[in-house]
């Protein structure tokens, strides 16, 4: 049974330890990423554009952009009975399905998973007022597409992304220089910063990166395999549709 090393945020990890082992993997857990809260000084121009109607469209780049946007408000539904009235953009799937079950009806979910895939399918916009909510991480292609394409767009981060650091860190590190990692699953760019940076820490880089050379490295998107490329990292699975699920796939069916 081949051992995979899932590093997904505290909240996705019993979710995506089931999924991996109904599948035939066996999982090791260390969450490089986690998500706390965060408001920044856009966020109420955000609400007020929303509230007023000036807003077009509003994206939503995950299903934590959702939840934390929605813990900020005082009075949510009258937020949502608002946000009803523009074009909501679910990046994916997890997306779509936290925006339905807060009662947010969702215009579009491109058919690539990505900030490239988002603005590629969005058209038309010249002059729309878009906003994003997401996290103080996000990709800056998402705006850069937006803006050539003549839009007017606002940003506000709703949530931070952090790393952070137990005992469950060290032991992964320890088993990947002992080759007990066979498959290292890879599903943000941050997410492979932090490894980088906890490997840096411990003087234990070039020997991990020689290690996971030799085995299976997977990534969702190609700004996180961009990423891993950047450090010297070879990235043998990107799955043609952004989710965990899929890279599961992709790695039963090659048979990692």
């Amino acid at each position: 049974m081949k051992v995979m090393a899932i590093m997904r945020p505290a909240a996705y990890l019993a979710e995506s330890v089931k999924l991996a082992g109904s599948m035939g993997f066996k999982t090791i857990t260390a969450p490089m990423i986690d998500v706390v809260d965060k408001t920044d000084a856009n966020f109420k121009g955000f609400v007020e554009r929303i509230m007023g109607g000036v807003s077009d469209y509003v994206i939503f780049t995950s299903a934590n952009g959702v939840e934390f946007t929605l813990l900020k408000l005082d009075e949510p539904d009258e937020f949502i009975e608002y946000l009803n009235r523009t074009k909501v953009v679910a990046i994916g799937p997890k997306t779509k399905e936290a925006l339905i079950k807060n009662g947010i009806v969702v215009s579009i979910v491109p058919e690539s998973y990505s900030s490239e895939g988002l603005v590629e399918h969005l058209g038309g916009i010249e002059g729309a007022v878009i906003e994003i909510a997401r996290s103080s991480h996000g990709a800056p292609e998402l705006v850069r597409g937006l803006l050539e394409k003549g839009a007017e767009v606002h940003e506000t981060q709703v949530y931070e992304i952090i790393r952070p650091s137990d005992e469950r860190h060290k032991r992964l590190v320890e088993l990947a220089l002992a080759g007990d990692i066979d498959i290292f699953a890879f599903t943000s760019s941050m997410m492979a910063r932090n490894l980088m940076a906890l490997a840096d820490e411990t003087g234990v880089r070039e020997e991990l990166i020689r290690m996971m050379n030799e085995k299976i490295v997977a990534a969702i998107g190609k700004p996180t395999s961009d990423t891993l490329s950047g450090f010297g990292v070879k990235v043998k699975i990107m799955p043609e549709r952004y989710t965990f699920e899929e890279l599961l796939l992709e790695c039963r069916k090659q048979d990692c």
